[in-house]
């Protein structure tokens, strides 16, 4: 049984919630003048509705303070704002013409109304099987298409690297749609911080329609909260930082200075490679970028909305490909960075032993589906440690060539 996602405005009175019978529970999207203030999830079996004096209880004890950081921040007096910098948005994409077509959508609406010097959008169709991609993106004027022959996101990134002329670029993976506010968001990003090196936003459920869409969110989901967030190249909070690059935000919305990252050699195309290896690129990002010595920031208001796995089968494979990723990418830093080696066999250690006690208790508990999403991020972890990067340098090598 799924949840059914409802808005609500907290700057007026709230109204009842009709659940309907299909829902077991509610997904809360709270909102203040607009701005996105807070997500909660409430379960309500044998339920089909929420009173209004319910849901206004429900706000005052998990949206309060956040209602009233954001007030506080309203009342802060304007600041002298620097000119927005020209913008790119890539949407790298295979195969999903359906998706990308409902990203577009929402992005060239949007896009009007952006606040950047110039905004560009491109589609990197990255060796899609026909041409609906080419034909979703010829719906859209203004929209860009490349073609990228080689299979593997960090291949298609590059080619936005490549084709981008806006001195920042967004990447959006084409399983999101944008926040209303997207631009807006990304655009007090970059003011509140100009010399950052990147940024990362807010990440929330498209649908909760499933019982995986559901158990994915119930586990944390991609949320990283409502708060703003500066990480630099150091910590005194994260001991591990940065090589816990994750805690920065997800890859399915992202944004860089362009020079930046040609300044660093782009992508490396041996992580998110596709099937083989679909992860680890955002982490390997993250952590570089950081090491180059600026900072990155974590926006709310830089929001997007995820379509989550639907079945139980395709979250387990993304609990399987999570510690695949994070393995490779260890595995490839500690080769390339060998001077804060300390500090990734750190991480792999605690990772390991904290990836144990989570199947341990999950067994302990007879919980077995989380025992199963445990075991297979567990799984995937091994195998990334011993030679995944290796075999995926070795596989992008060949797609090189074949291509050159």
């Amino acid at each position: 049984m799924g949840y059914k996602l409802v808005e609500i405005e907290l700057s007026r009175p709230v109204e009842a919630i009709a659940l309907g019978k299909e829902c077991s529970g509610v997904g809360l999207i709270a909102r203040w003048h607009d701005q996105l203030v807070g997500f909660q999830m409430i379960k309500l079996p044998g339920r089909d509705r929420l009173e209004a004096a319910e849901v206004e209880a429900i706000a005052d004890e998990r949206f309060a303070a956040a209602l009233l950081t954001a007030k506080a921040m309203a009342e802060l007096p304007a600041r002298a704002a620097p000119p927005l910098p020209t913008l790119s948005v890539a949407i790298c994409t295979k195969d999903r013409a359906v998706r990308v077509a409902r990203l577009l959508t929402a992005l060239v609406d949007c896009a009007v109304h952006s606040r950047f010097a110039a905004t560009e959008i491109l589609v990197i169709d990255n060796a899609s099987v026909d041409d609906a991609t080419k034909k979703a993106a010829a719906q859209f004027p203004g929209v860009r298409y490349v073609f990228e022959p080689k299979a593997g996101l960090n291949f298609a990134r590059n080619a936005a690297l490549a084709n981008a002329t806006g001195s920042l670029l967004a990447f959006l993976d084409d399983d999101v749609v944008i926040d209303r506010h997207w631009f807006d968001g990304l655009a007090e990003a970059w003011r509140g911080a100009p010399g950052a090196a990147g940024f990362t936003g807010l990440v929330l459920p498209f649908r909760l329609d499933t019982d995986a869409q559901v158990c994915f969110e119930e586990h944390g989901g991609f949320g990283r909260g409502f708060e703003r967030r500066e990480f630099a190249a150091t910590s005194l909070v994260y001991p591990l930082h940065p090589v816990g690059a994750g805690l920065l935000g997800a890859g399915c919305n992202m944004a860089f200075d362009r020079a930046l990252l040609n300044g660093i050699g782009g992508f490396d195309d041996a992580l998110d490679t596709g099937a083989p290896l679909p992860g680890g690129g955002d982490l390997d990002i993250f952590y570089r970028v950081l090491r180059s010595g600026r900072p990155m920031i974590y926006e709310p208001r830089y929001a997007v909305f995820h379509e989550h796995r639907e079945t139980i089968a395709q979250l387990r494979r993304q609990y399987w490909t999570w510690g695949l990723g994070m393995m490779a990418f260890l595995v490839k830093i500690s080769r390339s960075d060998p001077s804060n080696r300390a500090t990734q066999r750190a991480l792999t250690r605690w990772w390991l032993l904290n990836q144990v006690k989570s199947v341990a208790g999950a067994a302990a508990r007879m919980r077995l589906r989380d025992l199963r999403f445990r075991l297979a991020e567990l799984r995937g972890g091994i195998q990334g440690l011993f030679g995944e990067y290796d075999r995926s340098t070795r596989r992008s090598t060949a797609i090189r060539e074949r291509r050159a």
